[in-house]
């Protein structure tokens, strides 16, 4: 057993969440299914004899709402998942065997926020504007992090204050901020091993054009083999200043899925 990192543990870590609160009715991309949670029984609804009763509940829902992370079987390309996979033939009996989610191992891996509006000096970026590779590369040099091999890089926007707005956080008429093609190419070049941000779908989503082109979805997950993380809370990160911090994630076991909720967590020491 390890005694050092026991020794951590002892003395004190601090966590924040970075996972949003699955409830009924929250923002999601329209091409997926909703979450719904009811409950079938409630107390009083059956009574035992000692005066004792139980509630339980049943939820329904699509693998890409809330906080959630895409699994390499998510997107295709002109018929071909990551490695050259076929699409069609990778889903045996309707689940994907090769690339489901449940190939993902737990994640415990060194994480880094950039905080693109703090480097810009800005609340908030607007929608539709292109994280550039100059941003990701200033913000880096300005939080005097390098993003190693295997790392997990974290992108806020700002955008994520507006999940409680509803519709807003969606952005279709106004677009949502994020990295394209370049900055895709960029990170995926420094060999992380997934990528996650604030918004709906990662990427920036041009205003009125909705999901209609995922460039870094396609370079991600189809050319490069990179997980994607999306919906992420990280004003909680940003407040406290941390870029640097045990990253830690472990998607539901469903065999063959698309992808799975989460809720990650950040960790320091306390």
């Amino acid at each position: 057993m390890n005694s050092a990192l026991l020794d951590v543990v002892r003395s004190g870590l601090h966590t924040v969440d970075l996972g949003r609160q699955l409830r009924v009715g929250m923002p999601q991309s329209p091409n997926h299914p909703q979450f719904w949670h009811t409950l079938p029984r409630r107390h009083g609804d059956m009574v035992r004899a000692d005066g004792g009763s139980a509630a339980n509940d049943m939820i329904s829902t699509g693998t890409h709402v809330g906080t959630h992370i895409d699994a390499l079987a998510h997107v295709s390309q002109d018929g071909k998942l990551h490695g050259g996979a076929n699409a069609g033939d990778s889903c045996l009996g309707g689940k994907y065997v090769e690339h489901g989610v449940h190939t993902i191992e737990p994640m415990l891996k060194r994480g880094i926020l950039l905080d693109i509006p703090a480097y810009k000096g800005l609340p908030d970026l607007e929608g539709g504007y292109e994280i550039t590779v100059e941003d990701l590369q200033g913000c880096l040099a300005a939080q005097g992090v390098a993003v190693q091999a295997g790392d997990v890089v974290l992108i806020r926007s700002g955008w994520g204050k507006k999940f409680a707005e509803g519709s807003a956080y969606v952005g279709g008429p106004s677009g949502v901020p994020g990295i394209s093609e370049a900055g895709a190419t960029f990170l995926a070049g420094l060999g992380v091993h997934a990528l996650g941000a604030d918004t709906i779908a990662f990427e920036m989503l041009p205003p009125g054009g909705g999901h209609a082109q995922l460039p870094a979805h396609r370079i991600l997950l189809v050319e490069s083999g990179i997980y994607i993380i999306e919906a992420l809370d990280l004003e909680g990160l940003a407040e406290q200043g941390l870029h640097e911090f045990l990253f830690v994630l472990v998607p539901l076991n469903i065999f063959g899925a698309t992808g799975s909720p989460v809720r990650p967590l950040a960790v320091v020491p306390a």
